[in-house]
């Protein structure tokens, strides 16, 4: 039996952003429209590429339904994001990259890189769970976990919770978050939350740590969860 030929950067593309957008999308699968906005793409683009996915077996897809991957798609998609937080967390353990910048160079990286260089780079970084970011990693066989956390901007004055991942896509957020000290996997107590969508403030890492403010809308992009990790 041939091996199956590599993959081309735009559908690993494809693959993972349908992934990403197919864990909010519901019972309907994700939106062509959708998928053009998250790749910055035309919707006529996303048509035929959608098209050729579907008669390679790695999406599901019917006029005016949602799109879907396949079991295929699905394993392609994890293999990808499984090299992007392999690379993002060895860039960051091992060369001194830092976090807000790296998911760039990963992306980069995601399409070039070997398998072996990756299951090399992972046994050297002692098999991680999760990318500096606090995403799960998939594990080789393609599987992933699938942690239920809870979003900063739900938690209550009062509560204890430790910061669990954030998103990484920009890099200002991300700076403006080391700056604050809300990183994985952090201790955060809830102080006060203002009415009428008002900022919420906690004090990061324990008893003796710093008061921060966070606006509503920045928590809601954080994730957390209580208890010590």
């Amino acid at each position: 039996m041939t091996a199956a030929a590599p993959l081309s950067r735009s559908v690993e593309d494809y693959l993972k952003a349908i992934y990403g957008l197919s864990e909010s999308a519901g019972e309907g699968g994700v939106a062509t429209s959708d998928i053009a906005e998250r790749l910055a793409v035309a919707p006529a683009s996303v048509t035929g590429m959608i098209k050729r996915l579907a008669e390679s077996g790695h999406v599901e897809h019917a006029p005016y339904r949602g799109v879907r991957l396949t079991a295929l798609g699905q394993r392609a998609a994890l293999g990808v994001m499984r090299r992007h937080r392999i690379l993002e967390t060895y860039l960051i353990t091992k060369l001194g990259y830092d976090w807000a910048g790296v998911h760039e160079e990963a992306e980069r990286l995601e399409h070039a890189v070997s398998d072996q260089l990756i299951e090399r780079m992972a046994f050297a970084l002692g098999q991680p769970r999760y990318d500096p970011h606090g995403a799960p990693i998939p594990t080789a066989d393609g599987t992933i976990e699938q942690p239920s956390y809870a979003s900063l901007a739900d938690a209550q004055p009062g509560s204890r919770v430790f910061l669990r991942e954030v998103e990484d896509e920009d890099p200002e957020r991300l700076r403006y978050l080391k700056s604050l000290g809300l990183v994985p996997i952090v201790e955060l107590f809830i102080l006060d939350r203002q009415p009428y969508d008002g900022p919420i403030t906690v004090r990061v890492g324990g008893e003796k740590g710093e008061e921060r403010v966070v606006g509503l809308a920045l928590a809601a992009s954080i994730k957390v969860s209580p208890g010590p990790v």
